[in-house]
C-alpha cells in the first residue's frame, strides 16, 4: 500500500519544528548582535524610504481606510493595525534600494521579515527575546527557501515578494509564540498570497517593487493573526504537491535543502548589507569602478570604453540603457556604471528623476559595454561578481575583477560604519537627538532592551 509521507517527514516541517522552538542556546553567540544590526539597519532604511512618494501613498491609502491598532510606522505619531504598519513599513523599508540581501537567494529578508515582526511583537506585547527569536526565524526561513528557489526558479518571479511572505510569517509567528500547528496554518495561508513578479525591471518600473516589500510583510502579519484565530492552511504548503517550491521551480526535487544542516551557518550571520542604493547584482562593477576611477586618477572624459563583463541575468535584466524613473535606473547597469564613472553611486538622490538625462551620464552610458563572462555567470546567484575593463582614448586599459562588494559578508562593514549608515538615512527626516534616542534604544537590545521603548522611540519621531 502506497501511504503518503507524513508532515513529520517533509523538510520544511523539520524546518519549521526546529525555528519554531529557537533558544539562545540553540544559536551563536554572535546570533543577537547580528540580529539587532539588521533592525537598526532596516529601520534606518525604512525611515529613510518614509519620506517618498510611494510610501506617501501607501500611508494615504491605510488612512483612508481609518486603520487604528497599536503597531508603529516609520515617520508617523499614529500607530495602525498591525497587518496595515507592516505594509507601510514594509514599502518604506524596500523603497530606496538600500535595505539587506542574502546572498544566492536574490532576495531582501528584512523588508518583509522586519516590520511583520515588530508589528506582532508591539500588538502581543512580546519581549525583545521573541522579537530578535523572529528575526532571526525569519531570515532563516528566506535563506533556505532561497537556496531552493533562486537557482531554479523562473526569472520573472521576484523571490522578496514571494519568499518574503512565508519568512514574515514564520518570524511573526514566532515572535507570537504560536505553537507548531499554528505556524504551520500561518505558513499555508502566506503560501498562498505570496506574488510578484519582475516586470518593474524594465525602463519604466513604476512603484511596485516597493510594494512587494510591504505585500509580504503585510500578508505575514495577516497570516499570522489568521492562524492563531484558527484560521487553517495547507500543512505542506512550501514542499507538498502543487506547494510553493513546485509552483515556482516546476517541481520539489531540491526541498531537501530546508532541512539541510540545520542548526548549523545561520543566515542572521551573513547578511549583505548595502553600500549602494541599487541592485544588488551590479555593487560589485561599481565599486570596481569607483577604485579604478580613484587608483588612476580617471577622468569621465578620457573613457572611450566602458565594459562590464556579468552574468548572463545581468545583461537580460539590468541591460537597460534608457532608464525612465528611479527604479529603472536603479535596475539598469549601465546606468549605474556611468554614475560611478561621473559621480557619486553611494549618493541616494543620485538616482532621483531630475538627474537620469544629465548630460554626462547620458553620454558615459553610451560608452558602455556589457557582455556575458562564463565564469562570473557560472557563480551566479551564489556569487554576484563582475569584471571591469576600462579603455581610455589614448588606448591604455585597466582591468578589475571584484568578487565581494563591501557590505557583503566576506568584506562586512564595521559596527561604527552600520551606525553611519543609520545617521546618514535618518537625518533626512530626524534630529541628532531623535537619531540617538533610537540608537541608545536598539544597543539596549544587545543585552535586553524592551519593544516598548522602541515603540516609544518611533512614534517621537516627527
Amino acid at each position: 500500500m502506497n501511504i503518503a509521507p507524513s508532515i513529520q517527514a517533509s523538510p520544511a516541517a523539520a524546518m519549521l519544528e526546529r525555528l519554531v522552538a529557537l533558544s539562545w542556546a540553540d544559536l551563536p553567540p554572535t546570533a543577537r548582535k547580528h540580529a539587532v544590526q539588521c533592525l537598526m539597519d532596516n529601520i534606518g532604511c525604512g525611515i529613510f524610504g518614509a519620506q517618498f512618494e510611494w510610501t506617501k501613498i501607501t500611508a494615504r491609502f491605510v488612512a483612508a481606510e481609518g486603520s487604528r491598532g497599536d503597531a508603529s510606522i516609520f515617520s508617523c505619531r499614529e500607530p495602525a493595525a498591525p497587518s496595515r504598519a507592516a505594509l507601510i513599513n514594509g514599502v518604506a523599508i524596500h523603497g530606496y534600494e538600500l535595505d539587506d540581501i542574502i546572498l544566492g537567494t536574490l532576495s531582501h529578508p528584512g523588508t518583509a521579515v522586519v516590520p511583520a515582526a515588530l508589528a506582532i511583537a508591539e500588538h502581543t506585547q512580546a519581549s525583545a527575546d521573541r522579537l530578535l527569536f523572529g528575526l532571526i526565524a525569519g531570515y532563516e526561513t528566506l535563506a533556505r527557501l532561497g537556496s531552493v528557489l533562486a537557482p531554479h526558479r523562473q526569472i520573472a518571479f521576484h523571490l522578496t515578494g514571494i519568499m518574503g511572505a512565508v519568512a514574515a510569517a514564520v518570524a511573526a509567528a514566532v515572535v507570537a509564540d504560536l505553537p507548531l500547528r499554528k505556524l504551520n496554518d500561518a505558513v499555508g495561508i502566506a503560501c498562498s498570497r505570496a506574488s510578484g513578479t519582475k516586470a518593474f525591471s524594465q525602463s519604466v518600473g513604476g512603484m511596485v517593487k516597493r510594494l512587494h516589500g510591504g505585500s509580504a510583510a503585510e500578508t505575514g502579519v495577516m497570516a499570522c493573526l489568521l492562524a492563531d484565530l484558527g484560521f487553517t492552511g495547507p500543512l505542506q504548503a512550501i514542499d507538498g504537491r502543487f506547494g510553493l517550491i513546485e509552483a515556482v521551480c516546476g517541481d520539489a526535487s531540491g526541498a531537501s535543502a530546508l532541512s539541510k544542516g540545520l542548526g548549523t551557518n545561520w543566515a542572521i550571520e551573513r547578511v549583505w548589507t548595502k553600500v549602494y542604493p541599487c541592485c544588488g547584482a551590479v555593487h560589485t562593477a561599481l565599486q570596481a569602478i569607483e577604485q579604478l576611477r580613484a587608483q588612476e586618477n580617471i577622468a569621465p572624459d578620457q573613457v572611450k570604453t566602458l565594459r562590464v563583463a556579468t552574468s548572463r541575468r545581468g545583461v537580460t535584466q539590468n541591460g537597460e540603457t534608457a532608464p525612465q524613473d528611479t527604479m529603472g535606473a536603479q535596475y539598469s547597469l549601465p546606468f549605474c556604471a556611468a554614475l560611478a564613472m561621473t559621480g557619486d553611486a553611494k549618493d541616494p538622490l543620485a538616482f532621483a528623476p531630475e538627474n537620469l538625462t544629465r548630460p554626462k551620464i547620458i553620454d558615459m552610458i553610451a560608452k558602455v559595454e556589457l557582455q556575458v563572462d562564463p565564469e562570473i555567470d557560472a557563480a551566479y546567484p551564489d556569487r554576484l561578481g563582475n569584471k571591469v575593463e576600462i579603455t581610455l582614448h589614448e588606448g591604455r586599459k585597466f582591468k578589475m575583477t571584484l568578487w565581494d562588494a563591501h557590505g557583503m559578508p566576506a568584506a562586512p562593514c564595521s559596527p561604527q560604519e552600520l551606525h553611519s549608515k543609520f545617521g546618514r538615512l535618518c537625518s533626512a527626516s530626524l534630529d541628532t537627538k531623535a537619531i540617538e534616542r533610537l540608537l541608545s534604544v536598539l544597543d539596549k537590545f544587545m543585552t535586553g532592551g524592551a519593544v516598548a521603548d522602541l515603540s516609544a522611540s518611533l512614534r517621537m519621531q516627527t
